[in-house]
């Protein structure tokens, strides 16, 4: 006696889209259950990063670059 169904194209695809949805939605609570037990002093950021973000920027702002460069881009284009 075979347990195997028999189902048509339509509900083939209808099953597969479901437990793809169901698959997808487990693993991403998963990824949120894992980093709402992380402590969070655990991370800090890198000192060296932090510096060089903070001067460029600065050198950004001071230069007026960001305005600027965006506007030329458009320009170009």
């Amino acid at each position: 006696m075979s347990c195997s169904i028999q189902l048509s194209p339509y509900s083939a695809t209808l099953w597969s889209g479901f437990l793809a949805v169901i698959s997808v939605n487990m693993v991403i609570a998963f990824y949120i259950c894992v980093a709402m037990k992380e402590p969070s002093d655990k991370h800090e950021p890198d000192p060296a990063f932090l510096a060089e973000a903070k001067a460029s920027v600065s050198q950004c702002t001071t230069t007026g670059e960001g305005d600027d460069s965006s506007q030329s881009r458009e320009k170009e284009e």
